[in-house]
């Protein structure tokens, strides 16, 4: 992609409401939110709470993990990626539950070498099943600064976002037999770690240890969610009825932006993958 064609990218930020609500959770202090759970002190909590740092070099890599289960939400965290030459790394903030039918919704960012764009991975897994694949570059360096990973979780859509700009929609199509994640509470997770056996074109670039150790970012997180406690949801209460993320869904005009993303920035999508799936697409390619 030339410059000018980075130059002239127009920003249409997806219109979020999100009304205070006893199911709203303030700006995070990662102390209070989140535990460092593996690493041996190569993330790091910094600035009083404000910023979370994770770090790998040749002997491990390292990870969070959310204090509170979710069950739906509409969750941001801003992320600056490891710099300059990262290939090998991986980068990944998700959401995940446990067990062996497990449902997750996946940002992961593949490293690069250096002068090459990061690859930011999307996956769904429902009931344990994922290979839904969809793949993209972003229209910005990812390492330069901080810039926000959203997920709209919902009863029934899930949409990516990527600062404000919606880059993949999930709908639920339990209609035509394919398995939605809605009975699962899910954990916020992230970790980052080595996977130079595939992570950069296929495994042929290997991890430089020469650069290590390599760092990403955290900060701002927020989550206006259903927090899951108890075996109950806080959404269970009459005032979840002011929380307009449960039931919102994309615009005309971010609807024109999603399809923009996809069409420019779109590097992979399982849906078009005729060869991996030869006794046909999934059912939930066929919708609209």
């Amino acid at each position: 992609m030339t410059s000018s064609t980075w130059s002239s990218v127009p920003f249409v930020f997806l219109a979020l409401t999100l009304l205070s609500s006893s199911v709203a959770l303030a700006a995070a202090n990662f102390y209070q939110d989140f535990d460092i759970t593996w690493g041996d002190g190569r993330g790091k909590m910094l600035n009083n709470g404000d910023l979370l740092s994770l770090s790998l070099d040749k002997a491990s890599g390292s990870g969070f993990q959310s204090n509170n289960e979710f069950l739906y939400g509409n969750i941001d965290m801003q992320l600056k990626l490891v710099p300059g030459n990262s290939a090998g790394t991986v980068t990944a903030y998700y959401l995940s539950s446990k067990g062996s039918a497990w449902d997750e919704i996946d940002f992961e960012f593949l490293g690069n070498l250096s002068g090459d764009p990061y690859i930011l991975h999307t996956n769904v897994f429902s009931q344990g099943k994922g290979n839904r694949e969809q793949q993209f570059y972003l229209w910005f360096d990812p390492t330069a600064d901080f810039h926000t990973y959203s997920i709209l979780w919902n009863p029934q859509r899930i949409i990516f976002s990527v600062d404000g700009t919606p880059i993949r929609e999930f709908k639920n199509s339990e209609s035509i037999g394919v398995a939605f994640p809605k009975n699962q509470p899910m954990r916020i997770y992230s970790s980052l770690w080595n996977a130079d056996d595939w992570a950069t074109r296929g495994g042929l670039v290997k991890t430089d240890w020469s650069q290590a150790p390599f760092t990403a970012s955290y900060r701002n997180f927020k989550a206006d969610a259903c927090i899951w406690s108890s075996g109950a949801s806080s959404c269970s209460s009459s005032s979840s009825s002011s929380s307009s993320w449960l039931s919102q869904e994309l615009d005309s005009s971010n609807q024109d932006r999603l399809k923009w993303v996809q069409k420019n920035y779109m590097i992979y999508n399982y849906c078009t993958d005729t060869k991996r799936f030869p006794q046909g697409l999934p059912p939930e390619c066929n919708t609209s």
